[in-house]
């Protein structure tokens, strides 16, 4: 009676994800009538403060926002959108005590492994994956993954996933300067022009963000992508990162929908 009931439960759990899915698809369907953004970022804010509100052990609030993340990876990409950036962890944040920072830094260590698996987000989209930032910053084990899977979804070319770790926008900005003065003394030219330091930015394998999605109701960039969203839409959402989920995205397209033909002149205006 057990097994009979378990396995009723399983089968009416398969309907379900199949009705979702199918609704899922008849609403991005009819989104996709409307101008589509070819880049979101995310700034995925709330993950202690939802292990705490939760009542859960360290840890837990950011395994819990990972989950959140592939299900809004899988989201973007159903969509059709082209390229999908994540700050997962500021320069700032290894002030942090440092037995969450090597916690952190060991969740990471496992999630950016899983990444290589047959079953992965990144083999079923054709993922090429980026990890954009002070890479030196990070433990070898890491610098050394992450560096894999960069090695290994280099030839996918579908869709980016672009991995902000160990970085903040000031510092890419000051590299991008260092990077642009010592081409131009090997060039033996004096002149730094601003497609010099664009060139040399490391978020310059994708276009600028159409949408910044902040999720805990924050209105702050927190030194995250400063140079790249002057002309972005901002939308805060109040769930906190780990219950973000497609209502959130959906609200945040609609409203690009409403605004696109305002911005697309801005942006002529500016050319």
């Amino acid at each position: 009676m057990v097994d009979q009931i378990r396995h009723m439960c399983v089968g009416i759990n398969q309907i379900l994800e199949q009705i979702h899915g199918f609704s899922r698809r008849c609403l991005f369907r009819v989104i996709s009538m409307g101008p589509l953004p070819i880049h979101l970022a995310f700034i995925m804010d709330g993950n202690r403060r939802y292990a705490k509100k939760q009542d859960l052990e360290d840890g837990s609030g950011h395994k819990a926002g990972f989950s959140a993340l592939m299900s809004m990876l899988q989201y973007c990409y159903e969509l059709g959108i082209k390229y999908v950036t994540v700050y997962a962890f500021s320069i700032d944040n290894f002030r942090r005590k440092p037995e969450e920072v090597r916690s952190l830094m060991d969740l990471m260590l496992e999630k950016i492994k899983s990444l290589l698996d047959k079953e992965s987000i990144v083999h079923e989209y054709g993922i090429r994956v980026y990890f954009i930032g002070n890479l030196a910053l990070l433990s070898d084990q890491v610098r050394a993954a992450a560096e894999e899977v960069m090695q290994a979804t280099a030839e996918n070319s579908r869709v980016g996933l672009l991995v902000c770790v160990a970085y903040n926008s000031t510092d890419e900005i000051v590299q991008a300067v260092k990077k642009s003065c010592v081409t131009k003394l090997d060039r033996d030219m004096e002149t730094i022009q601003l497609v010099d330091i664009e060139e040399n930015m490391q978020m310059s394998v994708a276009p600028d963000p159409d949408i910044l999605i902040r999720s805990s109701g924050e209105t702050r960039l927190s030194n995250f992508l400063l140079w790249q969203t002057g002309s972005s839409q901002l939308f805060s959402p109040d769930a906190l990162w780990p219950e973000i989920g497609l209502r959130h995205l959906v609200w945040a397209i609609l409203n690009f929908q409403k605004s696109h033909s305002y911005f697309e002149k801005k942006k002529k205006k500016q050319m």
